[in-house]
C-alpha cells in the first residue's frame, strides 16, 4: 500500500489524499500535524502557508514537461504547481485529445492544452468570493438564482457577481472551443457547486484533480 500523503495548500483550504481516500480543512486552521504518518509528504502549496523543512517532505514545482505535455511558461516554475497538476491528470484522463481545465476556487484559472499535448496559455480572475468582498458592505444572499434584473441591492449585487463570474467562464470556454472544437472540459475546484446550474457548455468534473495530479507527478515525475 503506497504510504505517501499528497497535498494540496491553496488559499481558502489545504486537501489531501492518503491511502486512497481524500480529506480536506480550511488552510487557516490547518497544520502538518493534523496528517498521519507517513515516509512521504508531496506538497502543492499556492498559499502563503509555511511549510517547514524536513526530510521526508517534497515541494512540488511546476516544471517544463511531464510525458509529451509541454509547459508553455518561459520560467515553468512561474506557472502556479496547482494548474500544472490539474493539467496533468487531465492530460491522463483525456487520451491524447486536447482539453481545457477549469479550477473554480478563491480564483478561477482557466488552461487549454491542445492533441500534442502543448499548454497553449490560460487566464485568472478572482473567485466568486472575492468579487463579492471588493465591496464588503453590500449584502449578499446566500441561495442566488441566475435572472435578469433585480428589485434590491442584496438580489443585484448577488445576482450581478454571481452573472460576472459564469459569463467569464462560459465566454472563455466558448472562445477556446474555436481554437480547439473537440477539447474535453475539466472541471475541479471548490466553487463548482456555486456555478455548476449555470454552465452552459459539456465537461467533466473532478473535484480532486489537483491531488490526482499530485499523485501521477509523485510516481512519473519525482
Amino acid at each position: 500500500m503506497n504510504n505517501s500523503i499528497y497535498l494540496d495548500i491553496g488559499n481558502s483550504n489545504a486537501k489531501w489524499k492518503f491511502k486512497g481516500k481524500y480529506f480536506e480543512n480550511p488552510t487557516n486552521e490547518f497544520n502538518l500535524d493534523k496528517l498521519p504518518n507517513s515516509s512521504t509528504i508531496w506538497i502543492s502549496n499556492v498559499s502563503s502557508f509555511i511549510i517547514e523543512e524536513k526530510s521526508n517532505i517534497s515541494i512540488v514545482e511546476s516544471q517544463k514537461k511531464y510525458k509529451s505535455l509541454v509547459n508553455s511558461y518561459k520560467e515553468p516554475k512561474n506557472l502556479g504547481s496547482d494548474r500544472w497538476l490539474a493539467m496533468i491528470a487531465s492530460y491522463e484522463l483525456s487520451l491524447g485529445e486536447g482539453f481545457i481545465v477549469v479550477d473554480i476556487g478563491s480564483a478561477v484559472t482557466i488552461d487549454l492544452v491542445d492533441n500534442a499535448g502543448i499548454h497553449l496559455g490560460g487566464i485568472i480572475f478572482p473567485g466568486l468570493l472575492k468579487i463579492r468582498n471588493t465591496f464588503e458592505y453590500f449584502p449578499v444572499k446566500k441561495e442566488t438564482n441566475e435572472q435578469d434584473i433585480a428589485q434590491s441591492t442584496m438580489d443585484a449585487w448577488s445576482i450581478g457577481t454571481l452573472d460576472l463570474m459564469i459569463n467569464g467562464i462560459n465566454q472563455k470556454i466558448y472562445e477556446l472551443k474555436q481554437k480547439i472544437p473537440h477539447a474535453k472540459v475539466y472541471i475541479t475546484g471548490g466553487g463548482f457547486e456555486d456555478v455548476n446550474k449555470f454552465i452552459d457548455f459539456s465537461y467533466v468534473y473532478h473535484k480532486n484533480l489537483v491531488l490526482d495530479g499530485l499523485e501521477l507527478f509523485a510516481h512519473n515525475v519525482g
